[in-house]
Order: C-alpha cells, then sequence, then structure tokens
C-alpha cells in the first residue's frame, strides 16, 4: 500500500508541476471518453473508477463548472440524467496522458526490467480476474 501511495503521491505532484488537475478529474474524463457515445450515468462512473458516491457527486458538479462534462436528461424516461464528456473534457484528458504516461514511466516502467514487469503484468492479472 506504501508503494501505491508513493506512486500516487509522485503522479498528482507531476500534474500539478504541469498546472493540471487532479488524477481523480483523469479518470472520470477516461471512463467518458472511452464510453458508448462519451456518456454514462454517475452510478456507471463510480463502478468504473475508485471514487465514492459523494466524492464523484462533487467532482461532477466541478467538471461541468469547468465545462469538462455536460448533463443530459435520459430521453427514455427524463428523470435521470446523463454524464457527457465535452470536446474541452477530452482535449484536457489527452493533455493530461501526456504527462500521466510519462509519470507512469518515470515513477514505474523505469524501474523494472523486461521479465520484472511480465511477472508484474501477471500478478495483476489474477486479482483482475
Amino acid at each position: 500500500m506504501r508503494a501505491q501511495q508513493r506512486l500516487l503521491r509522485a503522479i498528482e505532484s507531476d500534474l500539478k508541476k504541469a498546472g493540471l488537475p487532479p488524477l481523480g478529474w483523469y479518470d472520470v474524463l477516461w471512463e467518458l471518453a472511452r464510453a458508448e457515445e462519451g456518456k454514462l450515468r454517475p452510478f456507471e462512473i463510480e463502478e468504473r473508477t475508485l471514487l465514492a458516491q459523494y466524492n464523484l457527486s462533487r467532482l461532477i458538479d466541478r467538471l461541468e463548472r469547468e465545462e469538462l462534462v455536460s448533463r443530459e436528461t435520459f430521453a427514455e424516461d427524463g428523470r435521470g440524467r446523463w454524464v457527457v464528456i465535452t470536446e474541452t473534457g477530452r482535449a484536457l484528458r489527452e493533455r493530461m496522458w501526456t504527462v500521466y504516461s510519462k509519470a507512469i514511466e518515470v515513477h514505474v516502467g523505469s524501474k523494472l526490467d523486461e521479465p520484472a514487469a511480465t511477472a508484474l503484468v501477471n500478478l495483476l492479472a489474477r486479482f483482475s480476474a
């Protein structure tokens, strides 16, 4: 757990130095970007990220204020709402990925040789099965 915390702090620091928002923003924008039609219901975002519902609600509000996402009413019944990534949100996610991917290489990739990387991938795959 300490290694995970150290890694996340280092990545957050790299994003901050680049003038970019926190990693949680990336996670939400990434899930929306890869969703069909770029939209999900809030509970679907919660299921796909590590964010608790109360934190996610506030984050979605913030992303909407920044015009990175919008909310649309369900056409089916008019009661629920979609969270939809905007073009501005897509552009920010891509800028964040540039820094995020470099941070992964610096803080993880550069510390592993090929056999160690393969072993790590195989080990992590056991937990996601």
